[in-house]
């Protein structure tokens, strides 16, 4: 195998504005500096001509180009937007009633700016390793599952909706055009925008072609910020199915067994207590290592509390299904993952009830921006006529939990574990081997 090319979806508008920093090829012309895109009667129009699709190839090896207004970090709390600083072609489609600006780029170097958005640079060489091999297997996973999705002719329905139940999961095969979109829902990319260190180069030329594989398919290697002490399996996120290599794994040294947290007793006593687990740190040069700036806003992950009065969690949820349910009166879990992350959560109003999932519908539900997790036990205030005066979630993690857990995995890099032990303590079953 080749190493291949890879097409990421980094924003879409009516109207794209972006520099040309060096010479680039466009419809047979040499062009640079300032340029305007605009969406008009269903193509783009660009220096008076409309076109279906335009491609921009760089005409010098230091090219780069700069697109104006990306928005990072879409629909969390740390929302914005910046300019962002790409190499590679430039592709700008029709799509979704607006322009998709596509960077098209070598894999590795993808990669590199990869760990360098998802991480800070000083984190251990090890852990940074680590990620470049789960960030390199994912890619050329959902690229495999993309090709593999395109032949079916049944489409990708991402949701059961009944009378009384709401779920639904998130994942990636909604991209149709790209192999990858540039955010989190994906995995974080911001181009050349964060100067990328030599550690981070090394980290991932010393593992170029490396995959996790199990057996002769290259593993899903899913990842998240913060575990809460367990990993989660597949299917409580995504779809129905389970991967041999995705266990529910205690982040812990050794085999350390898991309470069964599936059983609400003893998720309840798990989430209310805060067990050793390589995730539960409190050294901010570590957490320095995962988390950017902006993530840093962040605190508590391990084991966290958000509290809603009555009115305040009625209004949100309305807001948030546009459903009408009259006064809160419960929020009970109807089934749990392995790691105590609830799938199905029934809401219980004056006016309805539903029962919803999965986990990051349930997280989407109950924040204005993403719970942290959906990890969590439920307090009740006093009520009056059977009506709570306000509800508190205590919880545990950060994310969906399946896979590597940055902080539980930056800590194992510090404590002197090779990238092959961290790999195989998060992918059971799995094996590193070499693509290209």
């Amino acid at each position: 195998m080749k190493e291949p090319e890879i097409s990421v979806g980094i924003l879409n508008a009516p109207q794209i504005h972006f520099n040309l920093n060096r010479r680039y090829l466009a419809k047979g012309e040499s062009v640079d500096g300032e340029q305007t895109v605009c969406f008009d009667e269903g193509g783009i129009l660009w220096n008076g001509n409309v076109y279906r699709e335009l491609t921009f190839t760089p005409l010098e090896d230091d090219a780069s180009f700069s697109l104006y207004d990306v928005t990072i970090g879409i629909n969390f709390h740390w929302e914005r937007q910046e300019t962002q600083r790409f190499t590679g072609m430039l592709k700008l489609v029709v799509d979704e009633g607006g322009i998709t600006a596509i960077n098209i780029l070598p894999a590795e170097e993808y990669l590199i700016s990869v760990i360098s958005s998802e991480m800070n640079t000083t984190s251990s060489t090890e852990f940074l390793k680590a990620h470049a091999v789960i960030s390199r297997s994912w890619l050329l996973a959902q690229i495999e599952k993309r090709k593999a999705l395109s032949k079916k002719d049944n489409g990708f329905f991402p949701f059961i909706k009944t009378e009384t139940e709401y779920i639904r999961w998130y994942d990636r095969e909604d991209h149709t055009i790209f192999d990858v979109c540039a955010d989190d829902h994906c995995q974080r990319y911001q181009g050349i925008t964060k100067a990328s260190s030599r550690k981070v180069e090394e980290a991932v030329k010393a593992t170029r072609g490396q995959v996790l594989m199990y057996k002769n398919a290259i593993c899903d290697a899913r990842f998240s910020k913060c575990c809460g002490g367990a990993t989660e399996e597949f299917g409580t996120c995504w779809e129905n199915r389970q991967y041999p290599y995705l266990h529910a794994v205690r982040d812990a040294a050794g085999e350390t067994s898991l309470p069964d947290l599936t059983c609400e007793e003893e998720a309840e006593k798990w989430i209310r207590s805060e067990p050793d687990s390589f995730c539960h740190t409190h050294d901010k040069n570590i957490i320095r290592q995962i988390l950017n700036n902006y993530d840093q806003e962040t605190t508590d992950f391990y084991r966290w509390k958000v509290r809603y009065t009555q009115a305040e969690l009625a209004e949100l949820i309305h807001s948030k299904t546009k459903y009408d349910y009259g006064k809160i009166l419960d929020l009970i879990p109807i089934e749990r993952g392995k790691s105590g992350r609830i799938c199905k959560l029934k809401i219980v109003g004056s006016e309805k009830t539903l029962i919803i999932g999965k986990e990051l519908e349930i997280r989407r539900t109950l924040s204005p921006t993403h719970l942290f997790s959906s990890a969590f036990v439920v307090d009740k205030g006093e009520t009056t006529d059977g009506v709570p005066a306000w509800f508190q979630l205590t919880g545990a993690g950060w994310g969906h939990g399946v896979g590597l857990c940055q902080i539980g995995a930056a800590v194992m890099g510090e404590q002197g574990f090779s990238y092959n032990d961290i790999l195989l303590h998060y992918y059971r079953n799995a094996e590193v081997r070499k693509l290209y």
